[in-house]
């Protein structure tokens, strides 16, 4: 059984960063995508980033494109998300995910695996 484990949330002033990781646990075998969702109060689940496990290919939604970055290390299958200028919209409950099967990217039912969240708070 695969398990996701995410670290590194927090409270982070705007303009500041943070890094968030996330270990798969279970040695997850013909892994397409690792991602990264978020979901704010009161609002819908949303794509932030992914990786395609196998090649260089990264997704970022318009939101975060030039202020985050995902990153990963295969031989630990760990991703990574470095969240640099960082804004109070970006407060949210960071998920990552994992897919097994080819599918769109940003697309969470893409996804067959999921951690349990962690908390990023951007104060002003």
């Amino acid at each position: 059984q695969v398990q996701l484990v995410e670290s590194g949330g927090g409270l982070v002033q705007a303009g500041g960063s943070l890094r968030l990781s996330c270990a798969a646990s279970g040695r997850p075998a013909n892994l397409y995508y690792m991602g990264w969702f978020r979901q704010a109060a009161g609002k819908e689940r949303e794509f932030v980033a992914a990786t395609y496990w196998s090649g260089v290919s990264t997704y970022y939604a318009d939101s975060v494109k030039g202020r985050f970055t995902i990153s990963r290390d295969n031989a630990k299958n760990t991703v990574y998300l470095q969240m640099d200028s960082v804004k109070p919209g970006d407060t949210a409950v960071y998920y990552c995910a994992l897919a097994r099967r080819l599918g769109p990217a940003v697309i969470a039912s893409t996804y067959e695996y999921w951690g349990q969240g962690t908390q990023v708070t951007v104060s002003s």
